[in-house]
Order: structure tokens, then sequence, then C-alpha cells
């Protein structure tokens, strides 16, 4: 395939795929790494998160070394930060912040990014140099009149995100009149790798590239709730049906002709499974994967659980129409309660401890780059 060549900074010089012996807390502070830009990490004192309740300060956790060792050597090169990379985007804010809230905000997205490359710098692999493919932006979606680019995580408030995107590209005068298959189903949007080579990078160098992302375990439940819990044209016959000849015994005729009704627990094999029957999935993908953040030097990383203050605050950055914030409107199953932590708790609590265990070593880059905290007090 098109490669672009982008020579890509390599901020250590410590070993390859070294596995970490601590693990600070949730957007918790650790020591800076070396070869960052000063001027995009220097903002003064950082703002962090409270600790989860499961992880305390300087702990040294049990790590299987080998199997992270072999999640690990599927990740793409790490600490990769674009050498173009497109530095001051984010400097002031728009009128309508509120100064003293933009301050925090700014500092908590300093400290996030700065984390996200630590955790890149870590489990980097061999190679110094990178070569962004059409690959690794296949999951970007580009605004041109605001220069954002916006990589999809699914389950992460995409949807809503993909509506803001409309309206600041002048699709839609108002996020409340665009329908899901619109949303989904539509040609509206462009990804970058539509773009040629020359139009790839110039948008990669220049313009505001954000992502949002959301507790794994969380993700995954709510992935599951919306794929397998709902009829479903897609997921059923193709995931469904896969999922039930390989790992239900003595499954009915009708279960196994329509797909339907798969168990979280069945769910939770499949994904686990190296010979798994059919393929993954951007729902409950790594978000490492979808939106390589090790070779791609985001912007702006926002998370779901404090979705309104990070999103409007991204807003204001961009200098968005005023009127514009962030839908609050869940796009599909409105009348279901959201995937919060205690349905989560609910879901894996079918699941035995070495399947919770295999499923958080499963999510372990997304839980370390992006710094949640463990979902349950036995893992390791």
């Amino acid at each position: 395939g098109m490669k672009f060549n982008i020579r890509l900074q390599q901020p250590h010089n410590d070993g390859d795929l070294k596995v970490p012996t601590e693990r600070g807390t949730r957007d918790g502070f650790s020591p800076s790494p070396r070869g960052l830009n000063p001027q995009r990490d220097s903002l003064g004192p950082l703002v962090h998160d409270q600790p989860g309740p499961h992880l305390k300060m300087g702990a040294r956790p049990r790590l299987q070394q080998r199997r992270r060792r072999l999640l690990i050597k599927k990740m793409p090169a790490a600490a990769a930060i674009p050498a173009n990379s497109s530095a001051g985007t984010l400097e002031r804010p728009g009128p309508r912040a509120l100064n003293g809230h933009w301050v925090s905000l700014q500092e908590s997205q300093q400290e996030r990014k700065r984390l996200m490359r630590e955790a890149c710098a870590k489990y980097r692999a061999s190679s110094s140099r990178r070569a962004v493919t059409p690959r690794h932006v296949s999951r970007i979606f580009v605004e041109d009149r605001h220069r954002v680019l916006y990589c999809e995580v699914p389950k992460a408030g995409c949807s809503n995100w993909k509506r803001v995107l409309m309206v600041l590209a002048g699709l839609a005068s108002s996020t409340a009149d665009i329908q899901h298959n619109t949303v989904h189903y539509g040609s509206a949007l462009k990804r970058l790798d539509t773009f040629d080579r020359q139009g790839i990078l110039h948008r990669l160098s220049t313009y505001t590239k954000m992502l949002f992302v959301r507790e794994p375990f969380e993700r995954l439940v709510s992935a599951f709730r919306d794929k397998f819990e709902h009829p479903n044209s897609y997921y059923h016959p193709v995931f469904g049906k896969a999922i039930l000849a390989r790992y239900r015994a003595n499954a009915s005729r009708e279960a196994l002709r329509t797909g339907s009704g798969v168990r979280f627990p069945e769910f939770v094999q499949y994904l686990l499974d190296v010979h798994r029957p059919v393929g993954m999935d951007i729902h409950w993908d790594h978000v490492s994967r979808l939106c390589s953040p090790c070779l791609i030097d985001y912007d702006f990383v926002g998370k779901f659980e404090s979705m309104e203050d990070d999103a409007n605050f991204f807003l204001s950055l961009i200098h968005a129409p005023q009127n514009l914030t962030f839908p609050r409107f869940k796009d599909r199953h409105s009348q279901e309660a959201r995937t919060t932590a205690r349905i989560t708790h609910q879901y894996f609590s079918q699941l035995s401890t070495l399947q919770r265990q295999r499923t958080y070593d499963f999510y372990y880059m997304d839980y370390l780059m992006f710094n949640y905290s463990k979902p349950f007090a036995d893992l390791y």
C-alpha cells in the first residue's frame, strides 16, 4: 500500500518493549519523558484527576511479562511524534471560555498528552522511524472549515461528534436535525484516507487532531449491549451465529439460525480467542489500533467520563459558533440507561477471575495509555 515517510522523534533510548514495574493513578503525575516539544508541554502546574479506588500510589503490581510482551508486539511504533506536528493549535481559548476553568482544562490536557506519550515511550517498537499509511488514518474524519481531524472511537460519543462535525462543516444547522442513519451511513463527512499523500500530510501537520476515549470495560459492555441485546441485521448473523456455533454447547437450531441471544461470557470467549471464528470489529477494538496515538501526535485527548466539559472546551478552542454545544441525547436505544460503572460490574460479575484478568490484559495498553485505574481490585 501507499506509505508516507514522516520522520518521527524518538524520546527515549532505553531498550525495546520495556514492561513498567509501577503504574500511576488515574491521570496521575509521573516524570515527563525527554524529547517533547517544550512549547507544547510547559503550561505550568498540572491538574490531576482523583486516583481510582483500587490503585495505590507506588504499588508494584505483579505483571505477567510474557503475556504483556505478546500484546505489545502488536502495537504500532510508540513515542512517535511527527516532526511536523501541529504545535500551537490549542493555545488560545474561544470567547466563551471562562478563564480559570479554561486554565484547569488546558493543564489537564497537557497532563493527558504527556502521560499518553510516556506510555508510548515505554512500549515502543524497535524502529526509530515509522511511515504513516492510509490504514493508520482510516478512522479519522476531516472537517476542513475549522481544520479539525477527529479519530472515531465507537462507544465513546462518536455519533454525536460526527453530528457536531457536520454542523461545523455547514452540512446541517443543528445536531438535533441529523438522524442516526445520516450519521453512520451517509457520505457527508470525508475520511482522511480518501485524500492523496499530500492532502493527508498537510492535514496531519496543520489541523487540530483530537480523539475521545472511554474506560475500556465500560466501552466493551456498551458495545455488547448495543449490538447483541437488541435486534441487529448485521451483528447477529455475522458475529452472533459464529459465536454461538463455537462457544455454546448444544445451541438450539433457532439460535444457530438467527445468531440472537449471545450471552456476555460467550462474547468475551470470542474476544479472547486468538483463533476467533470471526474477525475484530471497531466497536471493541483497542483505541491504540483504531487511532494509532503512538504514531499520530493528537493535540486534544478527551474522555467520555468528562464529555460535556471536554467537548465544549474543545469547541471553544477551535472557535466554533457560540450556539453549538455537544448534544446530550443518547443516539440509540434512548429509553435504555447508559452503560455505567455499576452496570459494567454487573456484566463482568458473570465472568471468572481469569476471564476478567485476560480481558484487562487485552485492553492493557488502553488502560495504561489513557491512565484509567483498574476496574477490579484483584486485577494485576
